[in-house]
């Protein structure tokens, strides 16, 4: 007989915004990131869930850092393929108000993928999906002033990313 509770399929939606923005940290990509949360989600509901605590949202992370992982492995394991070519003409998106503020973003989840994966962790914990740094704490099984350690060297290491990249430019 399973202890705990069991987890409400109908209060997965709740969740949906904060694992989108920690996948698209872990990915890079947008896109990467909605498949991500779509695997997360199709794997929890394979199956019914029981939590031995009141935490979903944390529960959901680790499924989806572990899913991010797996992926990662098994991508490993496949031949790569070719990179489409560089002369290929790129659409605009209509839709797109600023797209400046839409590079800006990219290139700033893309320093997050980029960097250890304990500071990446803290950082999407706390910065993107917005848990405390005591939820943090316990979601990643660290001690909070790890945490605290961690984010501000992610957050350094962040600035310097993006400095480093538009300094070409200015």
């Amino acid at each position: 007989m399973p202890r705990g509770r069991q987890l409400d399929p109908e209060r997965l939606g709740d969740h949906i915004d904060r694992l989108y923005r920690a996948a698209w940290g872990l990915c890079g990509s947008r896109e990467e990131a909605e498949d991500l949360v779509q695997e997360t989600y199709a794997r929890v509901l394979r199956k019914p869930r029981f939590l031995t605590s009141e935490d979903d949202l944390g529960y959901l992370l680790r499924v989806l850092r572990n899913t991010f992982i797996s992926n990662r492995r098994r991508s490993m394991r496949r031949p790569m393929t070719a990179a489409l070519p560089d002369d290929l003409d790129l659409v605009e998106d209509p839709r797109a108000v600023r797209a400046e503020s839409k590079l800006e973003a990219g290139e700033l989840y893309a320093a997050i993928s980029e960097l250890p994966e304990p500071f990446r962790d803290a950082l999407v914990a706390i910065d993107l999906v917005g848990l405390s740094y005591r939820e943090a704490s316990v979601a990643l099984k660290a001690p909070e002033a790890t945490i605290t350690t961690r984010l501000h060297r992610a957050r350094q290491r962040i600035a310097k990313a993006l400095a480093t990249s538009e300094a070409p430019n200015a």
